[in-house]
């Protein structure tokens, strides 16, 4: 019998995730976007239409989820979080302006966290956990994340499963993500700013989820799936996800849970590898800027 404990029992725990992006990543391209309607009402349908459709279908099916909200977001649509928590479900930090960490000058990415901290505690909004924007986390993310109390990440790769991360502030919960349990690889597409090329099939996308569900009961793994509002918002794909949901349910071994339920269980469990942030001492012969 495995010793894990961070599943509680399950043979798999599904994190249904939903970033709640809306007008950021088109912002965070050009700010010169915000005078082009159609692309900017391709955005706003995720909160104005995805997320109330989401909130229903959460409630219809009795599971909980975690939204990631930019602090933008959150500062331009003041009960927005307040209505996700008010259904049972978990705001996490999202940055403030969904810049990438990665690609932002030094003390910008400092600035930008406290930012949308402020906007949440202006709001009333606890704040256990973060996702980097583009999961571009950076060697200061996670120290920033330690530093100011969060419990949780949501944007490396290292594992199928929770570890830990130390940082200089504390150790940190990481919840990985995958490419493949994105809905953005799926279904994202605009002609400008180029955001993907092809609309797949919502058909499809349910039937690679399923399969990577059932590796992940097979393996006993953390099935975190990321989703955005102005996507998997459409009907289509929301019936996909609703057969998701119950395909999941009949299987009677998948637990559904909050990010900051798991990342929880996941620091009582003493069995939980810690895993060092990926660092390299390169020759620039070989490996030049």
């Amino acid at each position: 019998m495995s010793e894990r404990t961070w599943s509680r029992g399950a043979a798999a725990v599904a994190t249904l995730t939903f970033d709640v992006d809306a007008e950021t990543p088109i912002l965070a391209e050009g700010r010169h976007y915000a005078d082009q309607p159609m692309v900017m009402s391709h955005q706003t349908y995720g909160p104005d239409v995805g997320v109330p459709r989401i909130l229903d279908l959460l409630d219809e099916m009795r599971v909980p989820a975690t939204f990631f909200v930019p602090g933008w977001v959150a500062e331009q649509r003041p009960g927005l979080a307040a209505s996700i928590i008010e259904r049972g479900h978990e705001v996490g930090h999202h940055s403030y302006s969904h810049r990438p960490p990665t690609s932002l000058p030094a003390g910008a990415e400092r600035a930008d966290f406290e930012r949308a901290l402020k906007v949440f505690t202006a709001q009333g909004i606890e704040i256990a956990g973060h996702r980097a924007a583009m999961w571009s986390a950076s060697h200061e993310t996670l120290s920033l994340i330690a530093e100011y109390g969060l419990a949780y990440d949501s944007s490396l790769m290292g594992d199928d499963r929770p570890y830990h991360v130390d940082t200089p502030h504390g150790p940190v919960v990481e919840l990985p993500v995958h490419w493949s349990l994105d809905d953005w690889e799926q279904y994202a597409y605009l002609p400008a700013p180029r955001i993907g090329s092809v609309i797949e099939s919502p058909v499809k996308v349910e039937q690679m989820w399923r399969a990577e569900l059932d590796g992940m009961r097979h393996y006993g793994c953390l099935f975190n799936v990321c989703m955005h509002p102005f996507l998997t918002g459409r009907p289509g794909r929301m019936l996909a996800l609703r057969n998701l949901i119950i395909y999941a349910q009949d299987r009677a071994d998948v637990t559904f849970a909050r990010c900051r339920d798991v990342a929880a269980w996941a620091r009582e469990d003493t069995h939980i590898p810690t895993r060092p942030l990926p660092t390299y001492d390169l020759d620039e012969a070989v490996y030049p800027r």
